[in-house]
């Protein structure tokens, strides 16, 4: 009867421990979400406020003077079409490319067979380390022809170093009995890799993916460089810092005095603040949108994938 009564009390206490373990979980939860979330809701009020009216400051999670002004500014220009379609171009071809580069070398230095598998992830690795720099970067492009070209966005992050050590150890916790029975079969490496590398390695190609189009779409760095003055060859990214630093220039000559009187006037502008605002909006929102389908993916991949070293 007392040992009925013992468990009995430690089930009841256990489960108390839980359900307070859950509310506090479940509130940090909440609270987390909620500072991840307020920034971005905070900045989507901001480009859907009048711009004038956000100098007097006080917006946090709606607008307080609905406008589409900064997002028909920034749409007005020419330019900003053609740019997001250079964007999507080179996020699609250079994930593509990318990802499927990066997965066959992975699969080659992970195949114990391979007699310089060691040194070539040690020289790949040490590529993480150590780099020429700015200039000799510049003059290797240059040297490469790829100046004033789309292929200056693709052919220079085909191996991603970081995404290749992912993939490989992904790679290498797949059974050997499923490589020596394709072996068995007369599967060379590259039927291999295609029939039972790729299925199996979709978690972790789905997470590099994600990896890979975030930085090719918010790249710009590298038209400023490269194509500054290839306008057909500019992204998205570059035309909105462009558009940013235009709308800098433009409101440098005002003090405050003036930027207060212009938040008094009916006058439709724009500020600096409402343009970063909506140009944050514009930028985050298409990777927003291909996340969730990629979601399922994303922990699995990325924590099998770095399990091994």
């Amino acid at each position: 009867m007392e040992k009925k009564r013992f468990f009995k009390a430690t089930r009841s206490h256990t489960g108390a421990g839980d359900y307070i373990f859950d509310i506090f979980n479940y509130t940090f939860m909440i609270f987390l979400c909620i500072v991840m979330l307020y920034p971005f809701i905070n900045q989507m009020a901001v480009s859907l406020n009048d711009a004038n009216d956000s100098i007097k400051g006080g917006i946090f999670l709606w607008p307080r003077e609905f406008t589409w002004s900064n997002y028909k500014y920034v749409f007005g220009e020419a330019s900003i079409f053609h740019a997001f379609m250079i964007s999507v171009l080179r996020t699609l071809i250079g994930t593509l490319t990318s990802v499927l580069g990066t997965a066959m070398v992975a699969y080659t230095i992970s195949r114990k067979d391979f007699v310089f598998k060691k040194f070539v992830t040690i020289a790949f690795v040490l590529t993480m380390y150590f780099n020429g720099g700015l200039i000799p970067n510049y003059l290797l492009i240059k040297e490469l022809n790829l100046l004033d070209s789309f292929w200056v966005y693709i052919i220079p992050g085909i191996i991603g170093v970081f995404n290749l050590i992912v993939i490989r150890s992904f790679i290498e916790g797949i059974p050997e009995s499923l490589f020596e029975s394709a072996k068995i079969d007369g599967a060379g490496d590259f039927t291999t890799f295609l029939k039972i590398v790729l299925p199996l390695s979709l978690p972790v190609l789905a997470t590099v993916s994600l990896f890979v189009a975030v930085g090719q779409w918010n790249s710009w760095f590298d038209v400023f460089l490269y194509n500054s003055s290839t306008p057909e060859l500019s992204t998205l990214q570059y035309e909105l810092m462009r558009i940013l630093q235009n709308s800098n220039a433009s409101m440098s000559g005002k003090t405050a005095a003036d930027a207060f009187a212009s938040s008094n006037s009916n006058a439709n502008t724009v500020t600096p603040t409402s343009i970063r605002a909506t140009m944050t909006i514009i930028a985050s929102l298409p990777i927003i949108m291909v996340y969730p389908f990629l979601q399922k993916y994303f922990v699995k991949g990325l924590t099998l994938g770095g399990v091994k070293g």
